[in-house]
């Protein structure tokens, strides 16, 4: 089949015969792939090569954010069949596991992720999944909407693990993607109010086209000062860490109240200390979270009902044959881009 391959280090290339033999399982359905999203992980592996303990060592197809069409479908499946749309969790636990049999196999340690060394991506003609981790699209949503559904099950994840209360305010610390889908969580969980920072103002002037949010571009502005503004002096009840970055992972404790949660999504390339005395001045809930666990039917469900529109995110898009140059403009970084997809 066709498939975008990481080579090594900035060496990326479409083969057309590369060579995957995949069995369908009874529980299996295999997928034609149409819609796939970069991520900042496919980024960084095509940028260094690794994500901490993650490092590829061997070409690897890249990809993990997919949507596509029901081509086959196992014995045992019984709730797809061929031609429906779909879009796939990317994680494939061992469903015997301990982790999955308490519901939390996003934490399985064996868990096989795609694009995450060794296991191959799905930027490629067709993918096998477990029926029970591939979804039916409503019909409200495009193929192109759909493979943003992994990307927003990440926020809606930090939404649920922070257990919003109606009317609490929060802080979200970065304007990409994931920050820009935890935002919209916080909202549609019940948050009053979300202020959400950045240095590049584009990302944050789309945020604001799409939610009602306040922007804060900290080239520019005093966080903490809006910090104090906006919630009289006290601090928000939640600050959501989506940007990965030591210098916000340093300062994150000092916008949260007395009491209140700081949930980090953001996943820094090293290591990187926080003010654990800040912390504990303020008793701050401290939640990382680790991708996501029975998100998708919620997130499908949420998008379907029109409360949330993810297509101004889209910022390019690219046929299967350009991929090379997606990604090339992914590594760019370019303020203006949330998030560049590859349709075959």
């Amino acid at each position: 089949m066709k498939a975008v391959i990481l080579n090594k280090t900035k060496d990326i290339a479409i083969v057309d015969d590369f060579l995957m033999e995949e069995h369908l399982s009874p529980y299996d359905v295999r997928i034609a792939v149409k819609h796939v999203g970069i991520c900042g992980s496919d980024v960084h592996y095509y940028e260094e090569g690794k994500i901490g303990s993650y490092i590829v060592t061997e070409p690897m197809v890249l990809g993990h954010e997919a949507s596509g069409i029901v081509v086959e479908v196992g014995e045992q499946v019984t709730r797809l069949i061929v031609g429906d749309r779909v879009c796939m969790e990317p994680g494939i636990p061992d469903f015997t596991s301990k982790a999955s049999r308490l519901g939390m196999y996003n934490l399985d340690p064996n868990v096989r992720f795609w694009a995450t060394p060794p296991i191959h991506g799905c930027l490629r003609d067709s993918v096998v999944n477990p029926a029970s981790l591939t979804f039916k699209v409503p019909d409200s949503m495009s193929l192109e909407e759909a493979a943003m559904v992994e990307p927003m099950a990440i926020g809606m994840y930090a939404a649920t693990k922070a257990g919003i209360q109606p009317g609490d305010i929060a802080l979200v610390l970065g304007a990409g993607t994931i920050g820009i889908t935890t935002t919209l969580a916080a909202l549609a969980g019940g948050c009053s109010k979300v202020i959400i920072s950045d240095v590049q103002q584009p990302k944050l002037d789309l945020i604001r086209s799409i939610a009602p949010v306040k922007i804060v571009n900290i080239t520019k502005n005093d966080l903490a000062g809006v910090i104090v503004h906006e919630t009289d002096e006290w601090g928000v009840d939640i600050v959501f860490e989506a940007s990965g970055n030591k210098e916000a992972f340093s300062t994150m404790f000092n916008y949260v109240c007395p009491g209140g949660k700081v949930v980090i999504i953001g996943i820094p390339s090293e290591p990187s200390p926080f003010d654990v005395p800040a912390a504990q001045a303020k008793e701050a809930v401290t939640i990382p979270i680790f991708r996501y666990a029975h998100m998708f039917p919620k997130t499908l469900a949420l998008l379907d009902s029109g409360k949330i529109d993810l297509k101004p995110c889209i910022s390019r898009r690219f046929s299967f044959d350009k991929a090379v140059e997606a990604f090339e403009l992914a590594a760019k970084h370019q303020p203006d881009i949330v998030k560049i997809q590859i349709y075959l």
